[in-house]
Parts: C-alpha cells; structure tokens; sequence
C-alpha cells in the first residue's frame, strides 16, 4: 500500500499544480471581438438624385446592410441579362431603387441635413422594405449625402 502512496502522491500533486497554473497563471484563451455590423454591406452602385420640398434636391449614395447570406446576385438559371449600366445585381433592386426614391421625394432637407431626420428617414425606409420587397434589410446607411 505503502509503495503506491508513493507513487500517487506525486501524481497527485501535478494535476493540482496543472489545474492551479491553468485558472490562475494561464493566459484565457482570447476572444474575437464582437463585430460591429452584422451583416453584409451592399452599396447601390447608382447614386440618388431626388427632388426635395421647396424647389431642393439631394444628391446622395444609399447603402443597405443585409442579413449574412442574403443573395446580391441573381440565382442560377435566373436573370440571364445583364443589369443596365450603373445597376448592381441585387436581385430586387429596382423595387428598392423605387421606394427609396418614392420615400425621398418631396422630403424636408433639414431631414437629411440633420442626423434625427436621417434616422426618422432610415427607419421609414426598413418599414417599406420589409412590406413592399423580399431583401432582408438590417438598416440603411446614407453614405454620402448634398442637399442644395
């Protein structure tokens, strides 16, 4: 019995010097960092000229952040034409182009000039999204944006 004490005691005394080094000397495994936009960043590649209220128009770029895995391009056996110049291959971008245009049109300025309004504007646009079209759309980035 003797002789086997001997040998487990040292046994012993490694695992816990093990598990002591490992929770409390040990480096914790590192952790990825939480992304910050989930999803994938689709820019429309044709950028936005819309007539705003009191004889103003904006210029701007529109860009859609969609669920991962969202298909950007036609399915196989699809659309077998080629977008017209200056269109992206969402599958539905026309109808996004649309209501886009449609929701813009006739706006305040001071509703893109300001970023409450673009947010009020954004959310107008996921609202419209969600019931007329069948891209996912997460949230909507107005990247680049002149009111004159």
């Amino acid at each position: 019995m003797k002789g086997k004490l001997k040998f487990i005691m040292p046994l012993v005394a490694l695992l816990v010097l093990g598990g002591a080094y490992k929770t409390v000397l040990a480096k914790p495994p590192e952790k990825k960092p939480e992304p910050k936009v989930h999803g994938e960043i689709y820019i429309l590649p044709k950028e936005f000229l819309v007539n705003l209220d009191n004889d103003r128009y904006a210029k701007l770029t529109v860009a859609l952040v969609l669920k991962h895995g969202e298909p950007v391009a036609p399915a196989e056996g699809g659309h077998a034409a080629e977008p017209p110049e200056g269109w992206g291959t969402l599958p539905q971008e026309a109808v996004i182009r649309g209501l886009v245009t449609d929701t813009l049109t006739g706006a305040k300025a001071e509703k893109l000039v300001n970023p409450e309004g673009r947010d009020k504007l954004k959310e107008k646009l996921l609202v419209k999204f969600k019931k007329y079209s069948d891209v996912h759309v997460e949230d909507v980035l107005f990247t680049d944006v002149a009111v004159q």
